[in-house]
């Protein structure tokens, strides 16, 4: 659905109004759309004022919009993060509601502001799920040991959605520049998880490591079907020519199979001196 004329002259505000209505999905993703081509400046001025609604649908929406107001480049959020940081900082410590403290934490994730360890950190034992969510996803980027502790506490969550969050976050930082005996088990305890994105992600993270704990685990991950593409990751990061056997027969298992998954799995079976066929 293209974007309706009459849009052009409502107010931000406005078309947050009708985002809100979520009658029509039509009209609603045309809000959205409307909001995206508006100047940044006024984008930040109704978040800042949905911010402070009574309404938690509506604080929840201004956090999100911050996101927008900010920019989606890394010129614009070093220009502009700080203020929107700002506002969320200054917002979170008596917002009550576990949605609009999820979406808080979400946004500050995109800002990836250092300030706002501390925080989050405060929020890591909360009892609803969702906002231990917003704190994963708000400290996702930073790298600081008590960002890094606090991710490793919440890989061990009650919580699938949480734990998953964590995982990702730790599973992505460079190898180089973060790695110690904690992180590592904290891996190593998710191998064993109900949930195949969480135990794919801790194989990565330990393969990145070449940690040779993660031989045995990641041969049990081969032998599943179906095999995931994180799993071929995996061994490519781990570097281990005693893999390519397994690689091959994975191969020539999973046969049809998807451009990313054939991608994957032939740069793998290359990595480790094979050649796909």
């Amino acid at each position: 659905m293209a974007i309706p004329a009459h849009y052009d002259a409502l107010s931000a505000l406005e078309l947050v109004a009708i985002a809100l209505l979520e009658v029509k999905g039509d009209w609603t993703w045309a809000a959205y759309e409307a909001l995206r081509k508006r100047d940044q400046e006024e984008v930040f001025e109704a978040a800042v004022q949905l911010l402070r609604s009574p309404s938690a649908r509506e604080r929840s929406l201004g956090a999100d919009l911050l996101v927008q107001a900010t920019g989606y480049d890394e010129e614009a959020r070093l220009e502009r993060g700080a203020r929107s940081a700002d506002v969320l900082l200054a917002a979170i410590p008596t917002e009550q509601d576990a949605r609009v403290l999820w979406a808080m934490g979400h946004t500050l994730g995109y800002l990836a502001d250092a300030r706002a360890v501390p925080v989050l950190q405060a929020l890591k034992d909360h009892p609803d799920s969702r906002v231990r969510l917003g704190v994963a996803s708000g400290l996702s980027q930073l790298q600081s040991p008590v960002a890094l502790q606090t991710l490793i506490e919440l890989s061990r969550d009650g919580h699938a959605s949480v734990r998953e969050e964590a995982i990702s976050a730790l599973s992505l930082k460079d190898e180089l520049a973060v790695d110690s005996p904690e992180l590592r088990d904290a891996f190593l305890d998710r191998l064993s998880d109900e949930v195949t994105d969480i135990r794919t992600d801790s194989l990565i993270g330990l393969a990145r490591r070449k940690d040779p704990r993660v031989r045995a685990p990641l041969r049990r991950e081969l032998e599943r079907r179906p095999v995931a593409i994180e799993a071929i990751e995996a061994v490519r990061y781990l570097e281990d020519a005693s893999l390519l056997p397994l690689l091959l027969a994975v191969r020539e298992a999973a046969r049809p199979m998807d451009d990313a998954f054939e991608g994957a799995i032939d740069f793998a079976i290359e990595c480790l001196g094979g050649r796909a066929s």
